[in-house]
């Protein structure tokens, strides 16, 4: 038991800010093994964000502020981390002609017009989408879609080969593949959220929608690239998100939601 607490540990390390204890000299296998909880940190970050946006909508009843300040809550949370693999993922696959111009642009570190567009209207999306739903709806969507969208990041890792430069990798590609197992408990943590806490078919719907963009987004990576890097693990993660996000205020905007 301990030692999968240490795993959860592992993974908050990696995909956020959050002060953790110090886990030094931890065996190679240890990040990739810990893929199997990044939809719990999912689920830590989102429900952050929505305590936050709960907290915003006290204070302003109305308008964009709240869904603006859950968004920002989540980007200092993790850094921005999946943010900029979607932004370096629209530079390569919009400016890059072959597999390999997209990669070295991807790796370049400055941000290109494909990658500025994406990310700034990915941002306005999510907000604008939280923005004209019922606050106990957006928070319940923030926790939904970020568990979900972790979900679909370790997916991805799994089932498409690693081409970027093994070396600049912080997890060995040899490691990446989670087991069966693992993977069915990830799906059974992106699964728990829109069942128990907003309405059940909606919820499922809009995961669907959610998983169908990664989907969508994880071919077209394995055609231009030929499998997944970091960036595009962050993409997929962002993808799913705003889709869910934008499925659900459609779903509210068309009524109130049993």
């Amino acid at each position: 038991m301990l030692g999968e607490w240490r795993l959860f540990l592992v993974a908050v390390q990696f995909l956020t800010r959050l002060p953790t204890p110090r886990l030094d000299d931890l065996p190679p296998a240890w990040l990739a093994r810990s893929g199997k909880y990044f939809p719990l940190v999912g689920g830590l970050v989102g429900g952050l964000a929505a305590l936050a946006l709960l907290g915003a909508h006290a204070i302003w009843r109305s308008g964009p502020l709240p869904a603006l300040l859950a968004v920002a809550v989540g980007l200092v949370l993790t850094g921005a981390l999946h943010e900029d693999g979607l932004a370096d993922t629209a530079d390569g696959f919009g400016g890059g002609r072959s597999p390999e111009q997209r990669l070295a642009i991807m790796k370049d570190p400055r941000l290109g017009t494909y990658g500025a567009l994406t990310l700034g209207l990915a941002v306005a999306g999510k907000v604008a989408a939280l923005s004209v739903m019922p606050a106990q709806l957006a928070a319940a969507g923030l926790v939904c879609a970020h568990v979900g969208g972790r979900t679909a990041a370790v997916w991805t890792m799994s089932l498409l080969p690693y081409v970027a430069d093994p070396a600049a990798s912080k997890v060995d590609a040899s490691r990446r593949a989670l087991h069966p197992w693992e993977l069915a408990l990830t799906l059974a943590f992106a699964l728990a959220p829109p069942l128990l806490i907003m309405p059940c078919a909606i919820g499922i719907v809009c995961l669907a929608a959610g998983a169908l963009a990664a989907v969508l987004l994880g071919r077209a990576s394995a055609r231009r690239i030929g499998g997944h890097t970091g960036d595009v693990l962050g993409a997929v993660e962002q993808a799913y998100e705003l889709v869910f996000l934008l499925l659900l205020s459609a779903f509210s905007a068309a009524g109130p939601l049993a």
